[in-house]
């Protein structure tokens, strides 16, 4: 007893000391993975409610969860703001739809069952976040409440909202057992020489023979690389370095020659290859094409992005972290370093300036009231605001000196130790009511938000089935719907192509703010 009482006032007397527990711990409980399934960073909400029940008076003040859950939307609302635009044409819009559906019904559910289940509405919209695991939702229910209720109804049904869409995912790739192709590599590089078809043409009249997106990044003639001139005529034997998607690669080389690995890499004398990171802020937010290059040849092969590979193309935007493959003249990497900037520190110091003032706009934006029939109003809030604000200027890129898009790296950095800050903080705030609510009524809350789940899911699985929406764009928006990374990372499993991130970067951001206005409408 003696030294439960030593940890409870050790705990009590540093409240950030708790919080970082929580989260080392939470994250170390998160690693373990059980049928295939972790919980990550949603692992930090089981250690802070064992804190919070420890030591009760150890919650940190309630502003650094704020900045937490801030960092976090605004992190997501950056990167998948292009996504998200790009949905409102074509099926996305079917998407959004069947989730907001999907969404708004599981809300229903979540106020019908509370009345039976002995719970406050806030209680309620605590059970309709925590099943859909969404912590924005969950910060506008605290606020719009006034109390804890909803994070304890929120902790009950945390679990079962990872869990279960995992589960009913798989039972349903099991039933419909779906065909899908093996995921490809983004691009690929290839040696190509040239056949006698080739013979006498010049490379302008070759490239029109290539598919549009295959593009020539190298040439050697008589023993010796150099930049691809268009003029230049070539012969049989001599070589070109292209880069392209796999399909298109085989395309080229069917119509041009064989593939052949070795000649042009293995010689470094006149022509050669570089990396190098986009740093200077003069870069960020402009097209290839828009780009001022050195004052000696230099062709941008591809750009690697986080884990992508993108083709150099002429409208595509750079952002900060973005690595370039280029091709020089030997002995000028250097200089081309220098012209780009290719520093990792240059790009965390300027992302900041553009972190302070997004997430400031983002904060005034979410403080506008918005009028609702019968004289009530809601806003955005603390989440809603940088969440919709961080779409827009992940969509804009750029705005003059300042260019919003965050590297991927950092992003995720930021998005983590935020998601983590806000989730330990609410926990330990919900640790003594969530241990007595869970001794009285805990079974019952956590079949009401099974109730709100399997709504919220089945709608998703069943009708976009129905839709005839293709199962690895459909595990994408059931991703979407619900939110947790876990979830999409076992969509990944199921479908291992590239349509359940997208699905998720269309779904997630416009139902976390159907889920931010759904719940201070329903408290108001």
């Amino acid at each position: 007893m003696a030294m439960f009482d030593f940890v409870r006032t050790v705990l009590e007397s540093s409240p950030l000391l708790a919080l970082f527990i929580a989260i080392a711990t939470g994250y170390a409980l998160g690693q373990v993975t059980l049928a295939g399934v972790s919980l990550g960073a949603g692992a930090v909400l089981f250690t802070g409610l064992l804190i919070g029940a420890i030591a009760p008076k150890s919650a940190p003040p309630g502003l650094v969860g704020t900045i937490g859950l801030v960092m976090f939307v605004y992190g997501v609302g950056v990167q998948y703001g292009p996504q998200f635009f790009a949905s409102l044409r074509g099926p996305g819009l079917k998407y959004i739809g069947l989730a907001t559906i999907a969404v708004v019904a599981s809300l229903f559910v979540a106020i019908i069952v509370s009345k039976p289940l002995g719970v406050s509405l806030a209680t309620a919209a605590g059970l309709f976040a925590g099943s859909g695991t969404s912590t924005p939702t969950l910060q506008a229910a605290l606020v719009a409440a006034g109390n804890q209720d909803p994070a304890i109804g929120y902790s009950v049904t945390y679990p079962f909202g990872v869990i279960g869409p995992i589960i009913l995912m798989t039972m349903m790739a099991g039933i419909l057992k779906p065909k899908l192709a093996a995921p490809a590599k983004n691009i690929r590089v290839a040696e190509l020489t040239l056949g006698e078809n080739a013979e006498g043409r010049t490379l302008r009249e070759l490239s029109g023979d290539m598919p549009s997106d295959v593009k020539i990044v190298a040439m050697r003639q008589n023993h010796a690389n150099a930049p691809p001139d268009e003029q230049a005529t070539m012969h049989e034997g001599d070589a070109l370095l292209v880069v392209g998607r796999p399909s298109s690669i085989n395309q080229a080389k069917a119509s041009l020659g064989e593939e052949e690995v070795g000649r042009i890499s293995r010689d470094r004398t006149n022509y050669d290859v570089t990396r190098v990171y986009v740093s200077r802020a003069t870069f960020v937010g402009k097209a290839i094409r828009e780009i001022a290059l050195p004052d000696f040849t230099v062709v941008i092969s591809h750009v690697r992005r986080g884990d992508a590979e993108l083709l150099a193309v002429p409208d595509l935007t750079l952002e900060y972290g973005d690595r370039l493959v280029l091709m020089v003249p030997s002995g000028r990497q250097e200089d081309v370093r220098r012209h780009f900037g290719d520093s990792m520190k240059g790009n965390a110091e300027l992302s900041f300036v553009s972190i302070g003032v997004g997430i400031a706009l983002g904060l005034l934006l979410g403080m506008i009231p918005i009028p609702l029939p019968g004289g009530a109003s809601f806003s955005l809030g603390v989440a809603g605001g940088p969440l919709v604000m961080a779409l827009i200027l992940g969509q804009l890129g750029r705005s003059g000196p300042i260019g919003w898009r965050i590297p991927v790296v950092a992003n995720l950095v930021l998005r983590n130790l935020g998601l983590s800050v806000f989730i330990g903080c609410v926990a330990i705030g919900a640790g003594a009511p969530f241990v007595a609510t869970v001794a009285s009524n805990g079974v019952h809350i956590l079949l009401g938000g099974a109730a709100v789940l399997l709504t919220l899911v089945l709608i998703v699985l069943v009708g976009g089935h129905l839709l005839k929406i293709p199962f690895d764009d459909l595990l994408g928006i059931c991703a979407g719907s619900t939110g947790n990374p876990a979830i999409l990372a076992s969509a990944g499993r199921l479908a291992p192509t590239e349509r359940p991130d997208i699905g998720y970067a269309i779904c997630f951001p416009s139902v976390t703010i159907v889920k931010i206005i759904a719940v201070q409408v329903l408290l108001s």
